[in-house]
Order: C-alpha cells, then sequence, then structure tokens
C-alpha cells in the first residue's frame, strides 16, 4: 500500500525517523491489534495506538461508564457515564483518527469465544484486571504464537510485561512468572488498595510504546525482562524473566495443552 497525501501530513514526523520511515509507517496501517479491556490501561494505549495508524484495532469489553472510570479511564468523557465501553472508545478514537478501523467487542472474554478473537490479530495488548483473564489471554497467545503486551497497575506502581510466542524465540510466559493465581486478599483490587490515576496513563501508553516495537521490529524488546514504574520513587526498574522450564504452560513437560471450555 501507499500512503495518501494525506497520511503524509497525518505521519509526518513518524516518517521522518528512520526507525519508521514511509515503509514503517505502511507496517502499523497493515496492523491489526487487539486491546482486551477499554479501562484504565487500554484506554491510553486506544488513544496511542489509533494516533500512531494502526490500521485495525479491535477492544472487548462488556462493562459501562461509571462515573468513578473517569479519574483515570481517560478514553471516555462525563457525558458518556452509563454508555457501553466499547462504544465510548470507538467515538474518542473516531475523533483521534478516522482513519483506523474500530471493531467492537461488547462482552466479556472467556474461554469459549476468546480463540476465535485472538488468532485474528497481529498482537494482544491485556488490559485487564483479573488473574484468570490474563491467564486466559497468555495461554491462547502461546497456542496462537502471538505476542503479548501485559501490564498491571496498583495504587503508585506499575508493571509491564512482553511475551514472545513462536518457534524460533522461546521466552518466559506469564505463566513462567505466576504459576498460580496469588490469594486474593495478597493482591487487592483497585476498588479495595486505590490507584493514582495518572499510573494507569504511564503504563498504558507504555504498552502502546512497546506493540509499536513489537510490529515494527525496532529497538530491543521488552520480552525476557519485565519493568516497574514506581511512582512516588520517579524509578523504573527492569528485572530479568527467564523461561521456567517447569511452567505448566510452555515448560519441558507442561500440563496445559488446550484451553476449557
Amino acid at each position: 500500500m501507499e500512503l495518501t497525501e494525506q497520511e503524509f501530513h497525518r505521519y509526518a514526523r513518524h516518517l521522518i525517523m528512520n526507525e519508521i520511515g514511509e515503509e514503517g509507517q505502511e507496517k502499523l496501517l497493515k496492523s491489526k491489534i487487539l486491546v482486551v479491556g477499554a479501562g484504565g490501561l487500554g484506554a491510553p494505549a486506544l488513544m496511542y495506538l489509533a494516533a500512531a495508524g494502526i490500521g485495525v484495532l479491535g477492544v472487548i469489553d462488556d462493562d459501562e461508564v461509571d462515573i468513578t472510570n473517569l479519574q483515570r479511564q481517560i478514553i471516555h468523557m462525563t457525558h458518556r457515564v452509563g454508555d457501553q465501553k466499547v462504544i465510548s472508545a470507538k467515538d474518542t478514537i473516531a475523533a483521534i483518527n478516522p482513519g483506523v478501523q474500530v471493531i467492537t467487542y461488547n462482552y466479556r472474554l472467556k474461554a469459549d469465544n476468546a480463540s476465535d478473537l485472538i488468532k485474528e490479530y497481529d498482537l494482544i495488548i491485556d488490559g485487564s484486571d483479573n488473574f484468570e483473564t490474563r491467564y486466559l489471554i497468555n495461554d491462547l497467545c502461546y497456542f496462537h504464537k502471538k505476542p503479548l503486551v501485559s501490564a498491571a497497575l496498583l495504587r503508585f506502581e506499575g508493571h509491564l510485561y512482553t511475551f514472545r510466542h513462536s518457534d524460533s524465540v522461546r521466552t518466559a510466559c506469564y505463566r513462567c512468572v505466576f504459576a498460580e493465581a496469588p490469594p486474593d486478599d495478597l493482591v487487592p483490587r483497585c476498588e479495595e488498595a486505590g490507584i493514582l490515576g495518572v499510573i494507569a496513563g504511564v503504563m498504558g501508553s507504555l504498552q502502546a510504546t512497546e506493540a509499536i516495537k513489537e510490529i515494527l521490529g525496532i529497538g530491543e524488546s521488552l520480552a525476557g525482562r519485565f519493568l516497574i514504574y514506581d511512582a512516588l520513587e520517579t524509578s523504573f526498574h527492569t528485572i530479568k524473566l527467564p523461561h521456567n522450564p517447569n511452567c505448566p504452560l510452555c515448560g519441558d513437560k507442561p500440563s496445559i495443552n488446550d484451553i476449557e471450555i
């Protein structure tokens, strides 16, 4: 595909960068990214991916906009309280970049619908807020060999992961880090412990950044490491994340060989 005159103007600041250029922008315009969750993480990720010119953005969420969301979920507006989040997100994306195709899924990602959905996209961004969904996304991305960019938030801290799943690259998956979900009382939810709204903006923007890098094949991938952002200390740390040979999904003797429906 060739860029139109309008696209040359819209993406001009990308085109002058050697790492992107016209060829890279065309890759972005041809790409398809699924964002799971139109909440704190999904909101900034969707907005920056739309601005970058990702050709197709899928967004799945079964929730409605609540006034308590507006402190951090910047893709939604006050007048949209009560609307479906996926429709609210689509409207904002259309205002940012009408050239992006947005496909909405107003339902919860579950074992009986996730596989057919995930396999249609080039890369998955996990903006979910529970371990069950994170495991489901991780497992299906592993089986379908899809790159996955995942993040988590709480109070003043954020974590970021990139998981690459291919026959030629063997790096850690989410289950290498968390073989089993920790007890609920050890990991409180945002409505219990709170969240500084801007943390969602930082981490969701980083998810968009890593997704763009993976699509373009530029820079150093976060795969094999994970990033910790501490807002109170104004610090970023990366820690090595080795593949776990005992992982129940991607280890030497896996016990998870399919998704139970």
